[in-house]
């Protein structure tokens, strides 16, 4: 009997943990990806957003740096927070988040350097991107190690995702494929990667053009809008319902 309370005991706080786990990490997801998403709600690091997105493996490229240099920076945030005075935080910040691009930009210039080629000096403007030094002072200096490394990862891939989709969005329309040259991220051997999703398609020069980068970017923002309202409105009859519910029952 002690042996089956004990193993009761255990896996009564085992799944304590796990949904007090959910309930402190989930909504930093969330915030990260949709709510608070470094283009969609907060319009940041829209340079590089217009001007790589041209297809997917340079969206994917400069997403995954951005998520390394968000990763890198939180972390070293949030291991000084205690240490750093508040009157030269934002100075040191700046260091930190262009340490960790120089070496982000040395490793893809050494192991990728077609896609450095490719990134060029969007690599180190990753720096100015104030969506990154935004997090280390909203978020990293006032939280722990694994808190900030999770909210720089969901920004990182918040902002990677909708760089992907646009990315996707122009090449498909703008050249009639996906994933083309993907060697240059995957080798050589991976050239297999690139799709044709419209043979013999002769393009459509304005989607990989800059205007056709913000009229994409306007496309997302209208769904992502859309989305929302349909969820307002949804929330809003719901409410109704209840309060019509709540009448009858007093009436």
């Amino acid at each position: 009997m002690s042996e089956t309370k004990l193993e009761s005991t255990a896996e009564e706080n085992s799944a304590e943990k796990k949904a007090s786990f959910i309930e402190e990490y989930a909504p930093i997801a969330k915030e990260g990806l949709w709510n608070n998403n470094a283009v969609f709600a907060q319009m940041l690091g829209l340079c590089p957003l217009l001007a790589v997105s041209n297809t997917v493996i340079n969206a994917l490229g400069l997403g995954i740096a951005t998520i390394m240099v968000l990763i890198m920076s939180n972390m070293s945030v949030s291991l000084i927070r205690n240490i750093v005075r508040p009157e030269i935080r934002l100075p040191v910040f700046v260091v930190i988040i262009a340490s960790a691009v120089t070496a982000i930009e040395l490793i893809i210039h050494a192991w990728f350097h077609e896609l450095y080629l490719v990134l060029g000096i969007f690599i180190p403007l990753i720096v100015t991107n104030c969506a990154i030094i935004a997090r280390a002072e909203a978020f990293a200096s006032k939280n722990t190690l694994g808190k900030s490394f999770f909210d720089g990862l969901m920004m990182g891939l918040g902002f990677t995702l909708v760089l992907v989709a646009l990315g996707a969005m122009r090449e498909l329309i703008g050249m009639g494929t996906l994933l083309a040259n993907a060697h240059i991220m995957f080798g050589d051997g991976m050239q297999w990667l690139t799709i044709e999703v419209f043979p013999e398609y002769d393009g459509f020069l304005l989607a990989i053009l800059p205007p056709g980068a913000f009229i994409g970017l306007a496309f997302l923002l209208a769904g992502r809008n859309y989305i929302e309202q349909q969820k307002k409105n949804r929330q809003k009859k719901k409410k109704q319902q209840q309060e019509v519910s709540a009448d009858t029952a007093t009436a």
